[in-house]
C-alpha cells in the first residue's frame, strides 16, 4: 500500500478551504501574489510549492501554517491507501 503524496493532500486542503470561503482562484491567487494558473496547479497536486508559497496562500485564505498543516494531516489520516507505486520515481527493490 502506498501513502498519498503530500502535494496532493495539500492541494485538496487548499481547494477545500478556498471553496469554504466561496472564493475564486483569481481572488485567492491575487491576495497570495501568485498566478491563478499556478494556484490551480498546486490545488491539483501538479506543483510542489515552496514553504514561502504555501505560507502566502495560507495567509490569503485567512489561516496560518499550523492550521493548514493540521488540515492536511487530518486529510492524510483518512485518505484511502492505494496498491502499487503512486509515482514514476518509485525505487525498485
Amino acid at each position: 500500500m502506498s501513502e498519498p503524496l503530500w502535494r496532493h493532500a495539500l492541494g485538496r486542503e487548499l481547494r477545500r478551504r478556498r471553496h469554504a470561503r466561496g472564493e475564486t482562484l483569481h481572488a485567492t491567487a491575487g491576495r497570495a501574489g501568485v498566478s491563478p494558473q499556478y494556484l490551480s496547479e498546486v490545488e491539483r497536486g501538479r506543483k510542489e510549492p515552496s514553504s514561502e508559497m504555501i505560507a502566502a496562500v495560507a495567509g490569503a485564505l485567512g489561516t496560518d501554517l499550523a492550521a493548514l498543516t493540521r488540515g492536511v494531516a487530518d486529510g492524510l489520516a483518512t485518505a484511502p491507501r492505494v496498491r502499487g507505486p503512486q509515482c514514476a520515481y518509485a525505487l525498485a527493490a
